[in-house]
C-alpha cells in the first residue's frame, strides 16, 4: 500500500465523524503531519543522539563519535524531508503541483540517503586502513583509499542519480548503455594501470612480499623498500634501485628470504688434502661453527664428508642461523675460522692440480 491509498483509508474514517470537520481540511491535514514529523525530528536530535553518544563513549575508538556528528544534521534533514513528502500527499490527491512537489522531497531524500551512506562507507574504509596500516608498512594503503573513498562516493551519487531520474519518470535505459560503453573504453584505456593496482593489492593481501624483506626477483635481488599502489621499489646489495611494475611483479617468481621464518642455513662447501683424518676435521670444523655468535642449537650444525674429489676430501659445513640478514656475515666468520683452524693443525688444503706426461716417440 503506498501513501496515497494509506491517506484514502485514513481520510475516508474520519469523514464519518463530522465533529471532526477541521481535520477533514487537506491543508490543516498537511500541516499537522509535517508538525508531527518536525517533532519527531526534534526529538531525534535532542534525545536519540545523546543515547548514541552514550553508547560510543563506551567505546575504546573516537570514529563512532565522529560519525554520530556528521550523520546527526542530515538524518534531521532526512526527516524533516519524509514529513513534506508525506505532508503533500493530501495537497497532491487534487493539485498536480502538490504530485511535483512530492517527488521533490521524493529526490531530496535519496540525496539524503545517498550522502549517510558515503558518510559510513568512508568511515568503514578508514577504520579498515588503519588496521590494514598495522599489519603492513608498505605505503600502499595511503594510495589506496583515497582512491577507494572517491570510487565509493561516486558510485553511490550515480546509483542515487539513477534513482531520481526514475523518480521523474525520466528513461534512463540509454543513459545506463553509455555508461557501460563508457566504461568499458576507459577499462581499455587504463587496463595496464589497473593491472599494475590489482596486482600490489594482490601481493599485500597474498603477504607475498612487505616493506623490510630480502628477495630476489627476476634474477635481481636486494630489500624492499616499497609495495606501492602500481610499483614494487627494491634496493639492490650494491644499494641500485630497482622498480617493478606491480602487474608483472604479481605473476613473477620471487625468492623472500625472510619468509615463512627468518630462520636461514648457511652451506660452506671447503676441501683438504689427501691423507687428513676426515673425523678430526669434521670436530675442528664444527668447533669453529659452534662458537659463531647467532648459530641455532635446533637444527644441530653438521659437517659431512662428501666425496673423494680429484685433487682433496670434499666436505660441507651446515648450519641454520636466527636472522636471514647475518647470513653473509656468519659464512664470513665460518669461513675465516675454519681455514685458520685448518692450518693451526697442519691440515692442507689442496688447490686443484693436472700432471701432464709428455710421452716422446
Amino acid at each position: 500500500m503506498n501513501l496515497i491509498s494509506a491517506y484514502m483509508v485514513f481520510d475516508n474514517y474520519i469523514q464519518q465523524f463530522p465533529a471532526l470537520s477541521i481535520v477533514t481540511n487537506k491543508y490543516f491535514q498537511a500541516a499537522l503531519i509535517f508538525l508531527v514529523f518536525l517533532i519527531l525530528a526534534q526529538l531525534f536530535v535532542s534525545v536519540g543522539k545523546r543515547i548514541i553518544e552514550s553508547l560510543a563513549a563506551k567505546t575504546r575508538t573516537t570514529h563512532d563519535d565522529h560519525l554520530v556528528e556528521l550523520l546527526a544534521k542530515p538524518i534531521y534533514f532526512i526527516m524533516i524531508f519524509i514529513g513534506l513528502k508525506v505532508a503533500v500527499v493530501p495537497i497532491a490527491i487534487q493539485n498536480k503541483f502538490g504530485a511535483v512537489l512530492g517527488t521533490l522531497f521524493d529526490s531530496l531524500i535519496i540525496l539524503g540517503g545517498a550522502f549517510v551512506v558515503s558518510v559510513m562507507l568512508e568511515m568503514a574504509l578508514t577504520i579498515w586502513g588503519e588496521k590494514f596500516a598495522k599489519k603492513t608498512k608498505s605505503t600502499i594503503d595511503d594510495q589506496l583509499l583515497p582512491i577507494l573513498r572517491k570510487a565509493g562516493k561516486v558510485f553511490i551519487y550515480i546509483i542515487a542519480g539513477i534513482l531520481i531520474l526514475s523518480e521523474w519518470e525520466i528513461n534512463i535505459g540509454p543513459f545506463i548503455a553509455s555508461l557501460g560503453i563508457a566504461g568499458i573504453a576507459i577499462g581499455f584505456a587504463v587496463k595496464d594501470s589497473l593491472s599494475n593496482i590489482f596486482g600490489g593489492i594482490q601481493l599485500i593481501l597474498d603477504k607475498a612480499i612487505k616493506v623490510g624483506d630480502s628477495v630476489e626477483i627476476d634474477g635481481v635481488s636486494g630489500k624492499v623498500l616499497d609495495v606501492g599502489l602500481r610499483s614494487t621499489k627494491i634496493e639492490t646489495w650494491d644499494h641500485e634501485l630497482m622498480i617493478f611494475p606491480n602487474g608483472g611483479l604479481a605473476n613473477s617468481r620471487i625468492t623472500n628470504w625472510k619468509l615463512p621464518t627468518l630462520k636461514a642455513r648457511v652451506v660452506i662447501p671447503f676441501g683438504v688434502e689427501y691423507g687428513s683424518d676426515h673425523n678430526k676435521v669434521r670436530k675442528l670444523a664444527l668447533s669453529v661453527i659452534n662458537k659463531i655468535d647467532g648459530v641455532l642449537d635446533d637444527p644441530t650444525p653438521v659437517v659431512r664428508f662428501l666425496e673423494m674429489g680429484d685433487s682433496s676430501l670434499n666436505f660441507k659445513a651446515y648450519f641454520w642461523i636466527g636472522d636471514v640478514g647475518e647470513r653473509v656475515s656468519s659464512k664470513e666468520k665460518a669461513v675465516g675460522g675454519i681455514y685458520d683452524i685448518l692450518n693451526k693443525n697442519k691440515i692442507g688444503i689442496p688447490f686443484p692440480t693436472r700432471t701432464v706426461y709428455n710421452i716422446k716417440g
